[in-house]
């Protein structure tokens, strides 16, 4: 079973939102530990007890990894991966969202929202993210579920690495995963993957 979180919130109420990425690594605010904090007690309150714990380098997904873990008793340690690195939004990097709309335009961003569909200009590494995902998903099970947390644009490649996640996220209103909110991927009885929630907040 794997449990995908993306990190909790890096906005105060009120304040413009932009497209950080992987250039842009800012501290959870107040409210986004306070999301950490609630999913680690939702975690615990339904007995799981992660095997790993892999996280992106970012300040945001380290400190909500963190919290998580530490509602478990501090194990097991994270583990920083760079794959689950969120993406670059090049010329659009740290940019106010009224902005980037007017330079690419709405329905880039809905196909990437929708698709997976990269605007022109942003630095997406599709390939090293999808490997990684393949790799996680082919290893040998692990004694319980494993976490990991990353962000928005990074978390949506695990749909895109497996031929029946793929399949049935075309049934899915969006490929996007709210702040401290987490979806979880498993297999059925058949062993193929199946996507068990999507975008669940506690």
């Amino acid at each position: 079973m794997f449990v995908i979180v993306r990190h909790g919130n890096t906005f105060a109420a009120g304040e413009p939102p932009r497209r950080i990425g992987a250039r842009t690594d800012l501290p959870l605010t107040g409210h986004g530990r306070a999301q950490v904090e609630a999913l680690g007690a939702h975690f615990a309150a339904l007995g799981w007890r992660f095997a790993r714990v892999l996280t992106s380098p970012l300040l945001r997904t380290r400190a909500t990894a963190q919290a998580i873990v530490a509602a478990q008793g501090g194990m097991p340690a994270p583990e920083t991966c760079d794959w689950l690195a969120e993406i670059d939004h090049g010329p659009d990097e740290n940019r106010e969202e009224a902005a980037v709309v007017a330079r690419i335009g709405h329905d880039a961003l809905a196909a990437w929202d929708a698709q997976a569909l990269p605007p022109p200009g942003w630095r997406i590494d599709a390939e090293r993210r999808l490997e990684g995902w393949r790799a996680l998903f082919a290893a040998p099970p692990a004694d319980g579920p494993i976490l990991l947390v990353t962000s928005n644009g990074a978390a949506r490649f695990a749909l895109l690495a497996d031929p029946a996640l793929r399949a049935a996220m075309r049934d899915m209103p969006g490929l996007k995963l709210p702040t401290g909110a987490y979806g979880l991927l498993r297999r059925d009885a058949g062993g193929q993957m199946e996507i068990a929630a999507w975008g669940v907040r506690p």
